[in-house]
């Protein structure tokens, strides 16, 4: 056997055992729970009217922050963001879909430092937003 046809049996086991992993993880109850808060989240009026007044108030302080302090709107924009904010943290569904999200954010996290790690010790594993800012960083979708 030929060098490139080890390292094609080689890659084809790693892509498999791959493939395995990606399933487990699909079937996996942080994913379900994910999956099912995030429905639960597009399908509450109440959620969506707080999500879509949460993307107005944080455009319209995105405005003042351009000049910040010194914008006279600045300090009113923010307490307007924070309310909504607040609003949105008690609503059930985004409250739950939040904890499901950090729930499968903590599991692809851990899967990636272990096959990392298993490489190296000193290999760089990519952040994991429950590390940097506890809860929504405001990247996601469904939260704003």
């Amino acid at each position: 056997m030929s060098m490139e046809e080890a390292a094609a049996l080689d890659m084809s086991s790693i892509l498999l055992h791959a493939y395995d992993l990606g399933d487990m993880i699909n079937t996996s109850a942080e994913l379900a729970d994910y999956l099912y808060w995030k429905q639960a989240v597009d399908n509450d009026a109440e959620a969506q009217e707080l999500i879509k007044l949460f993307a107005k108030a944080k455009e319209r302080f995105e405005e003042c922050e351009r000049f910040g302090h010194f914008h006279p709107n600045y300090h009113e924009g923010l307490q307007h963001v924070q309310e909504v904010q607040n609003l949105m943290d008690n609503n059930k569904a985004v409250l739950r879909f939040k904890t499901a999200e950090d729930r499968l954010d903590e599991l692809l996290y851990s899967i990636s430092e272990t096959i990392a790690h298993s490489v190296s010790d000193t290999i760089k594993v990519p952040g994991n937003k429950m590390l940097t800012a506890k809860g929504c960083s405001g990247g996601c979708k469904s939260c704003g």
